[in-house]
């Protein structure tokens, strides 16, 4: 099969947005999930992925993600300070480089933001972007002006560790889970599809996991609509296991490989591959 370099430059790109994006799936602004507490990771977690392409049998390593997450103080406030991490394999840094940073500052009590640090660079392409949330005001603070937001909006690194804390036996099959996330000085309505409950067969092993699909944003990388699905472990963890979406030609996935300091055991891995 000829190399195509424009599908392994998507590989990475998928790294980042499956897992600093697609999978940041908060509940909406509704009083049920308006601030709720963590109950599902603690200060020293660490969890990396990889994510690879897929035609047919063939399968290509693209890049890494990691998350990690600190407790500190931001302005007087008890903050978890977030970190992920992406960069490109070796092989693919000779012909586009990518090292994406993202950070989160999100309130120990509440789970909401109070700062987004967005700094990337994929190939010859730079962005930074910083974001303040302004809590008593609703408003959201960028270089390009202020924006009103929902209550209990999420950036795209926030919502992944909020969205960890639903408890998904209250839903059933089908059900629409809403949810608003500020990105690129918008604010989007959003929601996730819950698909119920499955074994999966992950790079790492046999695991117990909570399915459900996202509403992507059009004019991503992916088509817009229920294309992705994610699994997250059905334990008190809700650490996510994979995400898998397809392109135009062939599949993308990332894939959970490795762990660190989990508040629970990880009791939905049935067995290690």
């Amino acid at each position: 099969m000829r190399f195509d370099l424009y599908k392994m430059k998507k590989i990475f790109e998928a790294a980042s947005i499956f897992l600093l994006c697609s999978i940041s799936l908060p509940p909406g602004d509704s009083d049920e999930f308006c601030g709720i507490s963590n109950s599902t990771f603690l200060p020293g977690e660490t969890i990396t992925y990889k994510a690879y392409y897929a035609v047919g049998s063939l399968y290509f390593a693209g890049g890494e993600a990691v998350l990690n997450i600190k407790k500190e103080d931001l302005h007087g406030n008890g903050v978890y300070h977030i970190v992920a991490t992406g960069k490109s394999n070796s092989f693919l840094d000779r012909m586009f480089k990518v090292r994406d940073r993202y950070q989160t500052y999100i309130d120990t009590g509440t789970l909401k933001p109070y700062k987004f640090i967005r700094d990337i660079h994929e190939g010859g392409f730079k962005k930074f972007q910083n974001v303040d949330f302004i809590k008593s005001a609703n408003t959201a603070v960028t270089s390009a002006g202020v924006f009103n937001v929902p209550p209990c909006v999420q950036d795209v690194l926030s919502s992944i560790f909020y969205a960890r804390n639903i408890d998904f036996d209250k839903y059933h099959e089908d059900d629409k889970i809403p949810f608003s996330m500020f990105l690129d000085d918008q604010v989007y309505a959003m929601y996730i599809r819950y698909m119920g409950k499955e074994i999966i067969k992950t790079r790492y092993g046999l695991f117990r996991a909570i399915k459900f699909r996202p509403l992507l944003i059009r004019g991503t990388i992916f088509e817009g609509g229920e294309k992705m699905t994610v699994w997250v472990s059905d334990d008190a963890n809700h650490i996510p296991l994979r995400v898998e979406s397809p392109v135009s030609v062939g599949k993308i996935s990332a894939d959970l490989m490795q762990y660190q300091n989990l508040r629970y055991p990880l009791t939905a891995l049935i067995s290690r591959r």
